[in-house]
Parts: C-alpha cells; structure tokens; sequence
C-alpha cells in the first residue's frame, strides 16, 4: 500500500515574513513578532514570499495529525502578527458585586462571591487586558496567550460546592475574533 505525500500551503499577505531555520519557524509582520520550534525529521516547512508549506511523505494517521496542528500554529501566527486577536469577556454578578481591576500582570478581582481575600489570574506574554464597567477585553498577537489569559481569568471565578443554576456569578467568554481594522 502507497502512502502519498500530504501537503498544506498557507498564503502569506503583504507585510508578514516567514523565515525556517534550523527548526524554528519566524514569522514577522506590522503588529510584530513570532517564533515556534517546528522539527520533525519526518516533515518539511518551505517558506518563500507568498506561501509556507508543511509536507511530508509517507504518514500515517499520527502524522496527518501533527501537519494539521503545524498548519494551524502557522495560521495563527500568521493572523497574529498581521491583526491580532481579541476575546471579549463579560463580568456576571447578582449576589455580591465584584470589582476586577489589572495590577502589573495580574487580573485582581475583589469581593467575589463576598470573599475577603482577592481572586488572581495571571496575565501572559504581551497580551493587553483592559476593564471598562463589566465588559473586559483581551488583545494580543499570540493566539495561545490571549486565549490562556482567558481561560486563567475564567478559571479563576469558578465555583465550588455551590448549585451553578443559582450562583451563576462569574467571568465569562462571549466573544472571540480576529482584529479587522
């Protein structure tokens, strides 16, 4: 049985460079920059002006598998350092009103649930985080940190031996984009 070569080519727009060197791709654009390690004695990454392709021959199910992901970290960093990612988060209360403020790279939230001590969520890399009322948006080039610092934020009101129908008091995912300005 005869395995064929598999083979995804991403389009690069005007303004970003993609670079391969000793396994670790480079991608540069307006917005600024990106790197990841991609080696794989089994795959090859080309990149010339207006397109990097993700190859290889004679792969299996596992295999396919990791030239998809390369494909979409590559995608990503694409989109990333050429717009930008945004997700929107809203603020739910009806118990106790929280107060969520930024000190340095930590998210502090205040009076959750009526708790004295503080929540924390740390925030990653060169993500930007910005509260206005009960609305909190979260900007950055890296796809993987701005959803993190979601997730970390989110994770930091969840509840514990509490009915989630009732208290359904939190900090929440609503909407998640690529910037198109």
């Amino acid at each position: 049985m005869n395995i064929p070569e598999i083979k995804h080519n991403i389009a690069i727009p005007e303004g970003v460079s993609v670079v391969y060197e000793g396994g670790e791709c480079s991608v540069k654009g307006p917005k600024g920059a990106l790197s990841r390690m991609m080696s794989d004695p089994k795959f090859i990454v080309e990149a010339n002006e207006k397109t990097v392709s993700v190859s290889g021959k004679n792969v299996k199910r596992g295999g396919k598998a990791l030239l998809g992901t390369w494909k979409a970290h590559l995608n990503n960093m694409i989109n990333g350092v050429n717009s930008g990612f945004r997700y929107e988060m809203k603020i739910v209360y009806s118990h106790f009103p929280m107060k969520v403020g930024i000190k340095g790279n930590t998210v502090v939230i205040d009076n959750y649930l009526g708790e004295k001590a503080p929540r924390k969520a740390v925030i990653l890399g060169e993500t930007k985080v910005m509260v206005k009322g009960k609305d909190i948006s979260i900007e950055g080039i890296d796809k993987e940190c701005v959803g993190q610092t979601a997730a970390n934020i989110e994770r930091s009101t969840s509840i514990n031996n509490r009915d989630r129908r009732v208290f359904q008091d939190g900090i929440y995912v609503v909407n998640k984009e690529v910037i198109s300005e």
